[in-house]
This record gives C-alpha cells, structure tokens and sequence, in this order.
C-alpha cells in the first residue's frame, strides 16, 4: 500500500511485544522509530521530529502524561500529534488524556485495523495542515516564498548573524521595464516571464538557509546567510546574466531587446552597529542607483 514512506511514527510502549506488533504493522507504510521508555521517547522525538506518536500511558520511569507534558513544552515538538495507547479504560482516563493534549486514545487490547484507520487518519490530518502553512507562505504567481515568510526568516537569519559574527547578504531584484512589457505583451505574457525570473532567482538561491521571494509587484527578495558582499555580489551578478540569458523577447525596452533586471545588495557588518530595517534599506538605496545608472546592472554595498 505505502501510503506514505517520508511520514514517521515513533512508537512508544514499554512492551516489547506491544512495540513489536506496532512497528511490523506500520513499517509497510510509515517510517518507524521505536523507545522503549520516557526517556527514549523524548530523545528520538527531539532528534527525529515524527509526525505521529503512539504513546504507552504506564511506563516505569516516567509516564505518557509526563512525556506529553514535556513534548508540549518544547517547541520544536509541541506540535507532534499523539495517540495514547493505554490499558486504562475509563472515560475519565481517555478525557484526561485528551484534555492533556492528545489527539486521540486507544484502549488495549488494541485491535490492529482501528490503530491502522486512526493513524491514517491523523496523519493525514497533520499532511493536511503542513499544505496550509506552507500555502499561507508561498506567494501563489511565483511560488516562492511570500513576504510574510520573508519577514519570519530575515528576522531568524538577522539574529543568528549578530551571534555567529558571520556576513548576512541581502539583495532587492527588479524586472526592467515591466510596465511596458505587460502593456505590449499582455498581463498573462507577464505573468509567465515573472514566474521565468522566479524560477531563476528560486535556483540561484541553493544553500542551506538562503531564500527566494516575491516582495510585491514585479520585485523579488534574496537572503544569503554565511555571504560575504563579493560572494553575494557574484551570485547576484550570475542570476541577472541568466536572466537576460533566458531570451524573453521585450521590444518595448528601452534597456535591452529581451528582459533584465537590475539588483541592488547589501552586506550586514557584524563588527558594524546598524539594525535590521537599515540593511534593507541599503539594498533599495543600491536598487534605486542601479536603475538610475541604465538597469540592467547589480550594485552592492557593505554596511548601511
């Protein structure tokens, strides 16, 4: 059936044979992580983030309501879905349960084709939910990133920069004369050679940690974390040459006979004292003088 291998499922159970019958049942669809125990559970929740845990209620060291306890109060694991798997069955032990926090709570004995339609289940809510945060952070024309996510990642990226001491590189792009080629071609001529620019700055963009995105209109947004100006300044200079190299016929601009953008960038000092928004500014500032010298060109600076 493989109804999908990338999604894991830690199963928790102090029972050997419990942890067993779990894991061969679900292996043919699922990646599964087996613990034996709180301590294990909470380890390889850590380190391996699963979508789904079945969690034994009554373990020696530490029990499911502490273990869940703990999950939720991390952040990184406060949104696993949990299943309690539990020998008490009493409405008011599948209430405490779920009042806690778990998705759901199967009694034992469990029966084996209920675990499988409630794990399904669950885990297809959990798919479900990833689509729509990851649709509330793509822009819909470019599929790259939208400004909102921008804004979350610059923010992470900035911090991280101040501590590491490492370069962080920002560059603002702009389609040349975009006005014009949607007034000669068309808006869905345009909206295909925005999606051709998009595709271009969303491969240029390969590193851990770097980001392609669409800030408004006709403009996209690249982040470089760990890049210096010359680096980021060549990349910059390699996407914009793809770009024209891409051949879009634009007859209507007064820059070239096919489309180009111009790019302005900027690097963030650490030894340096601006802030984050001055970092931005300086790539518009470079943007700005980059259209003022003719388009069709990248302008850099270092510091705001």
């Amino acid at each position: 059936m493989n109804i999908d291998q990338s999604q894991k499922v830690l199963v928790a159970d102090d029972d050997a044979i419990n942890r067993e019958v779990l894991g061969e049942l679900l292996k043919p669809d699922y990646t599964v992580l087996l613990a034996r125990n709180g301590v294990q559970t909470l380890e390889r929740a850590a380190r391996h983030l699963p979508d789904l845990i079945l969690l034994d209620v009554m373990m020696p060291d530490m029990d499911g309501y502490e273990v869940l306890r703990r999950l939720r109060g991390e952040p990184q694991t406060a949104h696993i879905a949990i299943i309690f798997i539990s020998g008490l069955d009493r409405p008011e032990d599948e209430a405490n349960g779920l009042k806690m926090g778990a998705s759901d709570y199967i009694v034992k004995p469990f029966n084996q084709t209920v675990v499988m339609a409630r794990v399904a289940l669950h885990l297809q809510v959990v798919r479900q939910r990833r689509m729509l945060e990851r649709l509330a952070n793509i822009d819909g024309l470019t599929e790259l990133a939208n400004r909102r996510r921008f804004d979350e990642v610059y923010d992470q990226e900035w911090q991280r920069a101040r501590q590491s001491g490492q370069p962080l590189s920002l560059a603002l792009l702009d389609i040349d004369a975009f006005k014009q080629f949607n007034d000669r071609y068309g808006h869905p001529a345009g909206d295909r050679a925005l999606r051709a620019v998009a595709r271009a700055a969303g491969a240029a963009m390969q590193r851990p940690g770097e980001l392609a995105a669409r800030y408004g209109g006709e403009e996209l947004l690249l982040l470089m974390p760990d890049t210096d100006a010359q680096s980021g300044h060549a990349v910059a200079e390699a996407l914009r040459a793809a770009i024209a190299g891409l051949a879009i016929a634009h007859e209507a601009s007064n820059v070239a006979p096919v489309l180009t953008v111009s790019v302005g960038g900027a690097t963030f000092d650490p030894a340096g004292t601006e802030q984050q928004f001055e970092l931005f500014e300086t790539a518009d500032a470079q943007l700005y003088r980059a259209k003022q010298a003719g388009r069709n060109q990248v302008w850099w600076r270092v510091g705001a």
